[in-house]
């Protein structure tokens, strides 16, 4: 299929990254084939053509794919109807249950879904390089930390790029992320665990997100490092991942598989 004649669809089309998707979309040359919201009459400033629905069902019916920064508990319904109509789906959601992330995976079996917590070109490349330096940094000797900072609307935290950050970590080290972490510390803790991985969460203003990781031994501390300006960086590697999505067989990738890294041996 021709590029100029893929159908991106958008879910959420009225939310702040679903109007930079609209953007995104017309200035990489591709046919904006519509859009979901919770009330559709009430979205404003899209072309006449461009419909807006309530059921992702009618949405999928007319995309070749469709984008996705909605919320988890859409996640199982929109897999049935995007696996349904053999419709790709590029999804932005965090936070999802095991019972969610199962339903992603088994849609996955026949469509391509390219899931990612942070489409930035940027942040992919820090969670290759974290989980790299999980890898070669002995756990004994190098304690982890993951500090993260967002505006102060927003309502998760840690945020969903620190906790896929912190999973990296954990893959490099070998370990689940769940029986390592460590996070809200407050009060009388008692002395840090060898081998946890710590998060800290920062709210104020109106700052995109800003991510560090941070490896610390008696000797040496490295850190890593990601600011975002700007949200439009998630939805155009979104709508890059979009693109690739369109030429791939099914299955499940990542932003990594997007930008063409190769796998860590």
């Amino acid at each position: 299929m021709s590029q100029s004649h893929l159908r991106v669809g958008i879910a959420g089309i009225s939310g702040r990254v679903g109007q930079l998707l609209v953007e995104e979309v017309a200035a990489a040359g591709l046919i904006l084939s519509g859009g979901t919201a919770r009330n559709p009459a009430a979205v404003k400033g899209l072309p006449a053509s461009v419909p807006v629905f309530a059921d992702i069902t009618d949405l999928a019916a007319v995309s070749d794919v469709v984008i996705d920064f909605t919320h988890a508990d859409t996640a199982e319904a929109h897999a049935q109807a995007l696996a349904a109509q053999g419709t790709a789906w590029v999804l932005g959601t965090t936070g999802l249950s095991a019972v969610q992330q199962e339903a992603v995976e088994g849609a996955a079996k026949t469509i391509v879904v390219v899931h990612a917590a942070n489409f930035s070109p940027g942040v992919t490349l820090v969670q290759r390089l974290a989980q790299i330096m999980g890898r070669t940094l002995p756990a004994q000797t190098y304690d982890a930390e993951i500090v993260e900072m967002h505006h102060r609307q927003k309502v998760d935290a840690p945020s969903g790029t620190a906790l896929a950050i912190g999973e990296a970590v954990a893959q490099g080290r070998g370990v689940k992320l769940a029986d390592v972490r460590d996070s809200g510390r407050d009060g009388h803790t008692g002395p840090r665990k060898t081998g946890d991985i710590g998060f800290a969460a920062l709210r104020g203003g109106q700052i995109v997100g800003e991510h560090e990781v941070m490896f610390t031994s008696a000797d040496e501390q490295i850190i890593l490092t990601h600011r975002a300006f700007d949200r439009r960086i998630f939805a155009a590697g979104a709508v890059r991942a979009a693109q690739w999505a369109a030429t791939q067989p099914p299955g499940y990738y990542g932003m990594d598989h997007v930008l063409g890294l190769p796998p860590v041996s």
